[in-house]
């Protein structure tokens, strides 16, 4: 059974979800711009042939970015009652309203792909030339405010900067978070299967830390040292090493001309700093043991010993050697063994394993977009084909849902999912949405 069939094409569930130049996740669950989301959801709107929105969705996302160079989380563009914890509980006081966390930045990433795939090039040129400098400062912030020490590995302060929100690996540092002590109204459980989502318990150290951060003024050195949640996240480290790299190569590269090296040859020197130190310093994080990269609770100095997606993100940074790469690629041929429908974000040996439930066993689609394109680098293109096999999967059984069980395929989480659709259109069936695309501009192919 192909689920497409019986629902809406891709295109039309980017056009359902775009609300003038940014498009919501999905209507309802999640009604503002969401950062990895409008990255990933830009690669959509460039594979459906438009070019001039793809770039809309990285410049209504850079409209949120605080004078420090930080890109949140959440921008809000406009008013919504769906969503909790709206503007008025972040208190973040500019216009437009924001979070005061920021998510794994894929955005640089995003935008090397629109600039070398794009076929306007006068247009990419120019977006580029005007996106780039607020990009550039979005990653020195990380590795000036979430590194101060020089480690080579930036810090998390909440679980929703990680992306993988209830993930197992934060059940120990979020152990050391205190509840909220005020009421507040859940408003995800009300539009998804609660059984699909994180439990009251994480939520209410989820608010804990937004107080905290709004307490503390958002200071950088405040928040260093006394917050109660401090995380080396794998993900976001590795996310962030690949967008740096990108960067980098952009202004090098520079076909275009722009000048973009003797713009930001001081920015970029710094950047060269810090890439070296994370090619160092992760390897702090590998565990022989397991063949695999682990996140660090920062406060405890512990290492967080649960196989999930994120520990094999390093592939897509780059940062593994070859030895520590191949044993990855064993361990992701049994996790898709067990769990068929792409790469279960824990794995399926886990104790904590659960199929359906958030981050804590289901599969993500533009998670195995990455780990394919990290296969792929390190020659492992029997992994990298059957991570976009098992994905494809994904999306004949159940459609354009935000995630998947890993076990059944099911969809799960919101349903007309914007990232989802998007790596459909880019990833799984280029040509088809290429198809689609000429045919929406009214291109005919001669006989």
């Amino acid at each position: 059974m192909n689920a497409k069939l019986d629902a809406l094409s891709a295109h039309d569930v980017l056009k359902l979800n775009d609300l003038g130049g940014y498009t919501v996740p999905t209507r309802g669950l999640y009604p503002f711009q969401w950062n990895w989301d409008a990255a990933i959801t830009a690669l959509g709107w460039l594979a459906a042939g438009d070019e001039a929105r793809a770039w809309r969705e990285v410049e209504r996302l850079l409209e949120g970015q605080w004078d420090n160079g930080m890109v949140p989380h959440i921008v809000f563009h406009g008013d919504a009652e769906t969503y909790f914890p709206g503007p008025e509980v972040w208190g973040v006081k500019r216009s437009p309203a924001t979070s005061a966390i920021s998510q794994p930045p894929v955005l640089a990433s995003v935008m090397k792909l629109l600039f070398e795939q794009g076929r306007d090039r006068r247009l990419a040129e120019e977006k580029l030339a005007a996106t780039l400098p607020g990009v550039i400062r979005y990653h020195l912030w990380f590795y000036r405010d979430r590194d101060p020490e020089h480690t080579g590995r930036v810090c998390s302060y909440h679980p929703w900067e990680s992306g993988m929100d209830n993930s197992p690996q934060w059940d120990g540092p979020l152990a050391g978070v205190p509840p909220v002590d005020a009421e507040y109204v859940r408003r995800d459980t009300g539009l998804v299967d609660p059984s699909e989502r994180p439990h009251k318990y994480e939520y209410d150290r989820y608010i804990y830390l937004v107080k905290f951060f709004q307490q503390n003024a958002h200071d950088a050195e405040v928040l260093y040292r006394d917050c109660p949640y401090r995380v080396e996240d794998i993900s976001l480290i590795s996310i962030l090493h690949r967008g740096t790299r990108d960067l980098i190569a952009l202004c090098e590269e520079d076909a275009a001309g722009l000048g973009l090296v003797n713009t930001h040859g001081e920015a970029l020197f710094s950047l060269k700093q810090s890439l070296a130190r994370t090619e160092e310093g992760v390897q702090a994080l590998w565990s022989d043991e397991l063949g695999y990269f682990l996140s660090r609770d920062a406060r405890a100095n512990v290492l967080l010993e649960h196989v999930t997606t994120a520990g094999i993100l390093p592939l897509f940074a780059g940062v593994a050697s070859t030895a520590q790469a191949q044993r990855m690629g064993g361990l992701l041929e049994e996790w898709l063994a067990q769990a068929p429908f792409g790469v279960a974000s824990t794995h399926p040996a886990s104790t904590r394993f659960e199929p359906k439930r958030y981050w804590r066993g289901p599969s993500w689609l533009h998670i195995n977009w990455m780990l394919a394109i990290g296969c792929e680098e390190y020659g492992m293109s029997r992994e990298a084909d059957r991570i976009k096999q098992a994905s494809q999967k994904c999306i004949a059984a159940a459609g354009y849902y935000e995630y998947f069980n890993s076990v059944t395929g099911e969809g799960c989480g919101g349903r007309d999912f914007s990232w989802t659709a998007a790596m459909d259109l880019y990833w799984l069936n280029p040509l088809e949405s290429f198809t689609a695309s000429k045919a929406a501009a009214g291109v005919v192919e001669a006989p």
